[in-house]
């Protein structure tokens, strides 16, 4: 769904691919063998590259007693992306990374899988971002990755996936209408991903 992430190539390389400006000063995201929830990615927003933490804290959610639930949400459902109140007013963003981890089994006998782009390339993922506003008013750039069923490259695995953007549709993902970014909440071709058991990441 995904719950790690990898990026072994330099940040900068990827832009460039891509035809991008890279990123302005600061750290680059490369190489990163094992990205966890609450580490700070790079992720390409309307304004260009910026560095966020991934888990999403809901502005404005709250409990039955009226208080702030503070829940950190990783993945959001393309499902209901755009109906759930938790998810009003968000911008949208794409990560790039090399791929992501999934894990089957037992618990403590546990087989990771890469999952990879089939031809090497860089993958986009689809994520909604915000930034949140911490206690003692520190301001928080917060992102969750948006994830949708599984495809037949994935679905051995686990039950979903990220949404995967080619290149050319990231534009209309982070600034189009709501209804071109609907169409885009898809899985992948089938085909286009390489699934292979790796060293547990968790373990290194």
């Amino acid at each position: 769904m995904p719950g790690r992430l990898f990026l072994t190539r330099p940040l900068a390389e990827v832009a460039q691919a891509a035809g991008m400006a890279p990123p302005a000063g600061g750290p680059d995201d490369g190489p990163r063998p094992n990205i966890a929830p609450g580490q700070e990615v790079t992720a390409l927003t309307a304004g260009g590259f910026r560095r966020m933490r991934w888990g999403l804290i809901p502005q404005g959610r709250r409990n039955a007693r009226g208080r702030p639930v503070m829940e950190t949400l990783v993945n959001a459902r393309s499902e209901t992306l755009f109906d759930k109140t938790a998810f009003a007013g968000l911008h949208r963003a794409a990560v790039p990374v090399d791929g992501w981890y999934e894990w089957t089994g037992a618990r403590g006998r546990k087989t990771a899988w890469a999952i990879r782009d089939s031809g090497g390339d860089t993958l986009w993922m689809a994520a909604v971002w915000d930034v949140w506003q911490a206690p003692g008013g520190v301001e928080v750039a917060q992102f969750a990755t948006v994830t949708c069923a599984p495809n037949a490259d994935i679905a051995p695995v686990h039950e979903r996936m990220g949404v995967i953007l080619t290149r050319d549709c990231v534009d209309a993902w982070i600034a189009g209408a709501e209804e071109e970014a609907r169409a885009l909440m898809v899985p992948w071709p089938e085909g286009r991903l390489s699934v292979a058991r790796t060293q547990d990441p968790n373990a290194a």
